[in-house]
């Protein structure tokens, strides 16, 4: 069971604690066995107590844990299907208040790239591309160009510029070919992201439609008309 406590629940424990279970206890004496038996039973009377107490903080905490699940399961909840993406779910994480881009613009966008068959794996970034200032460095492309990921396009299409939205994008709208933009720059990273989605062996057992499913995180930065 994971323990959700805060603070204040941890210092009550902490206060009720200290008072029940002194410091120093002087050391038992063997003058009477009624003295030593005294000893016996309040020793067991404070650790039933204490462990009364620990266990109501347990299920208080629990029952924390669970309402914070039930809320994060609500928010799953809020995912909405993009008209006629192909089965491309969009939670939009911040509304932007800017353009909205169309077919032949020029979009910069920043992006968490995701790979869900290894467990939400992070294959790329775009704020790991830092310029010679140390600024983290869009992705940039045209709209409607067919040089990105349609999942990506689909997502883009329908934000405004300062928009943050969160995809999940399924294989058939995901990466077709290892030519696909965005791709991660280090080599490696781009290997194991191709070698995981074009798998052969993986392929022919029917796992196609989970190898390929991705997660990004966009961030529409700006447009610019051509």
């Amino acid at each position: 069971m994971v323990v959700c406590c805060n603070v204040s629940s941890f210092r009550v424990l902490t206060r009720l604690t200290n008072c029940l279970f002194p410091p120093k206890l002087p050391p038992r004496t063997a003058s009477s066995s009624s003295s030593s038996l005294l000893l016996t039973r309040r020793d067991f009377s404070l650790n039933t107590l204490s462990a009364t107490f620990t266990s109501f903080i347990f299920v208080i905490s629990d029952y924390s844990c669970k309402a914070s699940a039930v809320a994060a399961a609500a928010s799953i909840s809020e995912f909405f299907e993009l008209e006629g993406s192909g089965g491309v779910k969009a939670l939009d994480l911040r509304v932007g208040d800017g353009e909205v881009p169309v077919n032949g613009d020029q979009v910069a966008i920043h992006y968490y790239g995701r790979l869900a068959a290894k467990q939400g794996w992070r294959f790329d970034s775009t704020y790991d591309h830092k310029d010679e200032m140390g600024e983290p460095v869009p992705f940039v492309f045209v709209l409607g160009s067919g040089k990105v990921i349609s999942g990506i396009e689909t997502a883009v299409r329908s934000m405004k510029v300062g928009g943050i939205r969160r995809v999940i994008i399924p294989p058939s709208q995901g990466y077709q070919n290892t030519s696909q933009e965005p791709i991660p720059p280090n080599f490696f990273d781009r290997q194991r992201l191709f070698t995981t989605i074009f798998n052969p062996t993986r392929l022919a057992n029917g796992e196609g439609s989970t190898l390929g499913t991705l997660i990004f995180d966009i961030e529409l930065v700006r447009l610019r008309r051509s």
